[in-house]
């Protein structure tokens, strides 16, 4: 054994700060794209959009400046061209404010707006109303403000409100209603004809104990109430779910007609009710692909509303070259410059892989868009991948939370990719929700007094090339809503 010392060269990948920016961007939906391009441009002086992309030579030979404009990742300081191209455009551009100063003060972390010599602002401004933070009201809130608009008492008022503070998300009351009257200052008996008031208030049914003391009291609000109805709600649901139309007829002397007529009243009932007021956000769908028809082929468009063209600020590049300028100045400004180019390389990274994908997806799933949501053909990750030449992971990180507009309706990414389920004569086979809008459309069709059992699907899609268990064929009914054939005949 002998201690020593010696050197050997290897190699190994780093993932830089601006390779995980990049990496990230990938993930990134088209609003988180809005919001960090946005951040930049309030972060970073070199930023700028691009007024007018057809403004004329003057870009042009910006775009040129930008490509050249590398920075040597060794050194970190600018290359020769990068130099010379910032010397001629400085020589173009005047200096109409203090360039020092201003860089001072984003040092300084202060956020300041680039002013005109007349002393205009380019900053739009925001309404009253856009200032306003709008925030959805829950159902807590919900039930105070109508309780608040009731002729009651301090003491009264205190109570409802310790009972509706007590309801859970669903609208039931989670504490004892006999401890809640025992911390309060009023009598059983008003106790309970507060509790009776919260439970007629909208959304009616709410502080009951459960769903069926809930349906209760939403059928004895409804104006076409009725003893059958109560009594069905209190005892025999379950009997109605099975469809035991003869044995309800029978005990409640009523005819078929009156017992369907019960049977949709039911349906418009709520068994959660607390969940028709929800305080969450609505979170709008923003599609990141378009795919349009252009003549007989599909054509992808990325969505770039919002994502305004960049370009590096002509203005701060030419303070690099000026001798009067000193090196924290200059060294401010050439980090800047190097994440402005990271950022505007990851968006166009972002933006051709992203478009490579789709573009892959839409030739891979022709029949789908041709036809319908029936021809969807089993895909997954390594498919694209392989067609794109890039890695798996890379193909999940573009098709995570991204969404395609197209003549069908507007689908995530990751609707494309399913599995086989199972085919004849070697066939790929078909994916879970094609299968699924097969059985669809087969109990839809079908006889109601001689509905289809779960075997004599698994034959009829049999008969369309398609190898399936039985099992599966009842889950996928149970995951549609549909009831066993039993239950859904109908005499």
């Amino acid at each position: 054994m002998k201690l020593g010392q010696s050197q050997k060269q290897i190699q190994s990948t780093v993932i830089t700060p601006q390779l995980q920016q990049a990496i990230k961007m990938l993930a990134m939906t088209h609003m988180e794209m809005s919001d960090l391009i946005a951040q930049e441009l309030s972060e970073n002086p070199l930023l700028e959009e691009i007024e007018n992309e057809a403004s004329d030579s003057d870009n042009e030979s910006e775009s040129d400046s930008e490509g050249d404009s590398e920075i040597d990742n060794d050194s970190g300081e600018l290359t020769d061209t990068a130099t010379h191209d910032m010397e001629k455009e400085a020589k173009d551009s005047s200096d109409e404010f203090d360039w020092e100063g201003y860089v001072n003060s984003f040092e300084d972390g202060a956020k300041a707006k680039i002013e005109s010599n007349d002393g205009g602002n380019d900053e739009e401004g925001l309404s009253v109303l856009d200032q306003v933070s709008h925030k959805t009201m829950g159902l807590a809130e919900h039930l105070e403000w109508q309780i608040r608009m009731e002729d009651l008492s301090e003491e009264e008022i205190n109570f409802a409100l310790s009972v509706i503070g007590n309801l859970n998300r669903d609208g039931f009351l989670e504490e004892e209603l006999e401890t809640l009257i025992t911390q309060s200052e009023i009598s059983k008996e008003d106790a309970h004809k507060l509790l009776k008031l919260i439970q007629h208030l909208d959304p009616v049914g709410c502080a009951t104990k459960n769903s069926k003391e809930s349906l209760i009291v939403q059928a004895r609000h409804l104006e076409n109430q009725s003893m059958l109805l109560e009594n069905i709600v209190r005892d025999h649901l379950e009997d109605l779910n099975r469809k035991n139309y003869d044995y309800l007829c029978k005990k409640f002397q009523c005819s078929i007609e009156d017992l369907k007529q019960t049977e949709m009243l039911i349906s418009e009932l709520h068994p959660r009710p607390g969940r028709l007021i929800s305080d969450e956000e609505t979170h709008y769908i923003v599609p990141d692909i378009y795919v349009k028809l252009m003549g007989d082929e599909y054509a992808v468009q990325i969505n770039n509303d919002g994502i305004p063209p960049l370009k590096i600020s002509q203005y701060y590049k030419s303070i690099l070259t000026k001798s009067s300028s000193d090196k924290d100045s200059k060294d401010f400004i050439k980090e800047k410059l190097r994440s402005a180019l990271w950022l505007l390389r990851s968006i166009e990274n972002r933006s051709r892989t992203v478009e490579k994908v789709a573009t892959a997806i839409v030739a891979y799933q022709q029949d789908f868009f041709r036809k319908g949501q029936n021809y969807m053909r089993p895909m997954i990750l390594k498919d694209i991948a392989a067609e794109i030449g890039m890695h798996e992971s890379t193909v999940s990180r573009v098709t995570t939370n991204k969404y395609m507009h197209t003549p069908l309706g507007i689908f995530e990414l990751k609707y494309f990719f399913n599995t086989g389920v199972g085919s004849k004569e070697g066939n790929e086979g078909a994916t879970g929700d094609s299968i699924k809008l097969k059985i669809k459309t087969l109990i839809e069709s079908e006889d109601v007094r001689n509905p289809l059992s779960d075997e004599r699907i698994v034959t009829l899609l049999g008969g369309n090339g398609i190898t399936i268990a039985r099992r599966t064929v009842a889950k996928y009914r149970d995951e549609l809503g549909f009831l066993s054939s039993s239950k859904r005949k109908k005499t």
